[in-house]
């Protein structure tokens, strides 16, 4: 991952140490406090049209600032957590050529020094590994003038990392990202951290009845992985599951794909890829919540070993799935990680995946769709909205039970006959493999999450905030955000 060097200094801005200097300011008309009033820049700003309105960001000549190449970019007049971070996201991805970037606050913005943290890390973010020629290059270090202790630095620096993690393993081409090659790279992920790492191999998933996880994988010469990622302190005071999907490309299988739809199917391992940055994240933050990812690795292929439309398999669990549609992959494999998961009797499963088209028809590219049982979604979107991220609770309708009825199994992975409402679908099928609480026959369920980051997790248009295009690192902060507020509430 190439992201800047993260610290900060009481020193006067913008100090000695950089080569260019950014101000983030509030709305120059509204704010009589700002540095930019202060300074007299201002009226320079004014002169040139720039009010300070949300992520807007100007190249300036400031003598009355500094001598640097200097930028301003502005957080709108009602400045919050969420402004702060895309402004200086917006200005460190956009301001490029520069190894050292001074960043200072306008003072009227002091207590958004820890978003400001965080948006320098995310939006110096950058992916040149398969670039002959780099062109001009994002700073290398931020320098952030603010009053900023080492917890909230440290946690800055633990995001970053997480989110680059995600965009790193989605950016790398599917020739170079096995199953294998993505469980090894999910495992070097944490060699620093006290994570146990456990990976199952095709004989190993063979000899544990992972029919769903195999059934996928037969039509690939590229054999499946499962990864166990297992951070256990001994004072946590919550164990948290995560299941992500890691279908490292999806043809469709023999249910193929059109061209123009296959393009882009790399990123299909992305809930994978969370999982892996979650834990990452949660450990390097030492936070007293066990987590423990299952992350469900393979390829999804036509050819002559290939699932055909019809097949039945039978899960982890003994349930028999008849699928009439191959390109419903993802829920196979993310049914057999949650039956693994649910054998640990955590208290809560999170699971993340790229799972259907029906998301992205529902709620464009932004939000992320939150299915599950009622308490659990709403603690979790508490958690996204201290994250800034957006979500959005989707039903879970009971008259859907029928529709996964097949006539010759247990149940059927799609109906074809009817496949409006797909996301809903999705989640009930997946619902089918939560396990319970206890042995007792009428025991509850675990309590369950599921992500569906079909939309969210990929951004193909203009660049806003500290987003840029291509994959996006969706719900790993909220992810964290989630697990901090659990040990704070146990």
């Amino acid at each position: 991952m190439t992201l800047p060097a993260l610290s900060r200094t009481s020193d006067q801005f913008p100090g000695s140490a950089a080569d260019a200097a950014v101000l983030v300011i509030s709305d120059i008309s509204d704010s009589t406090d700002s540095l930019a009033a202060h300074t007299g820049l201002a009226e320079s700003l004014e002169g040139i049209g720039f009010t300070g309105s949300p992520s807007a960001f100007t190249r300036v000549y400031a003598p009355e600032v500094t001598t640097l190449p200097f930028a301003v970019v502005g957080v709108g007049g009602t400045p919050d957590a969420a402004a702060v971070r895309d402004a200086v996201g917006t200005a460190l991805r956009s301001l490029t050529g520069f190894a050292a970037v001074a960043v200072a606050l306008s003072p009227e913005l002091d207590a958004f020094a820890d978003a400001a943290a965080e948006g320098a890390v995310l939006g110096g973010y950058r992916f040149d590994d398969y670039r002959r020629e780099q062109g001009k290059t994002r700073a290398s270090a931020v320098v952030l003038h603010a009053d900023l202790d080492d917890s909230a630095l440290h946690r800055a620096v633990a995001v970053g990392e997480a989110v680059a993690l995600i965009k790193d393993l989605v950016s790398t081409p599917a020739e170079w990202q096995s199953p294998a090659q993505l469980a090894q790279s999910a495992a070097d992920s944490v060699a620093d951290l006290d994570v146990s790492v456990t990976i199952y191999d095709e004989e190993r998933l063979a000899a544990e009845g992972f029919g769903g996880i195999l059934g996928v994988a037969q039509g690939s010469d590229r054999p499946p992985r499962l990864v166990r990622l297992d951070y256990a302190p001994e004072n946590a005071m919550r164990h948290i599951a995560l299941v992500g999907k890691g279908i490292t490309f999806d043809t469709g299988g023999l249910s193929l794909k059109p061209a123009a739809s296959m393009v882009g199917m790399k990123f299909d391992m992305a809930g994978a890829a969370t999982g892996a940055a979650a834990v990452r994240a949660i450990a390097a933050l030492g936070l007293p919540v066990r987590v423990t990812a299952w992350l469900c690795i393979t390829d999804n292929m036509p050819s002559g070993r290939a699932l055909r439309p019809g097949d039945v398999i039978r899960m982890l669990d003994g349930t028999t799935v008849e699928v009439p549609n191959t390109d419903a992959e993802g829920r196979l494999v993310l049914a057999d990680g949650l039956v693994a998961a649910s054998r640990e009797n955590p208290d809560l499963i999170i699971d993340v995946a790229t799972l259907t088209g029906a998301i992205v028809m529902a709620l464009g590219h932004r939000h992320t769709g939150v299915f599950g049982d009622d308490d659990a979604v709403a603690e979790f979107l508490s958690a996204a909205e201290k994250a800034d991220e957006l979500a959005w609770h989707m039903p879970l309708p009971v008259y859907m039970e029928e529709m996964l009825d097949s006539p010759i199994a247990d149940m059927q992975n799609a109906n074809m006959g009817d496949r409006m409402g797909g996301a809903s679908y999705a989640g009930m099928f997946l619902r089918r493999f939560i396990g319970r609480v206890s042995d007792e026959k009428d025991a509850p369920r675990i309590p369950w999450v599921h992500l569906d980051i079909a939309g969210s997790g990929e951004h193909n248009g203009a660049p806003y905030g500290f987003t840029g295009k291509g994959p996006t690192g969706a719900m790993v902060r909220s992810i964290i955000a989630f697990a901090e507020a659990s040990h704070k509430e146990a």
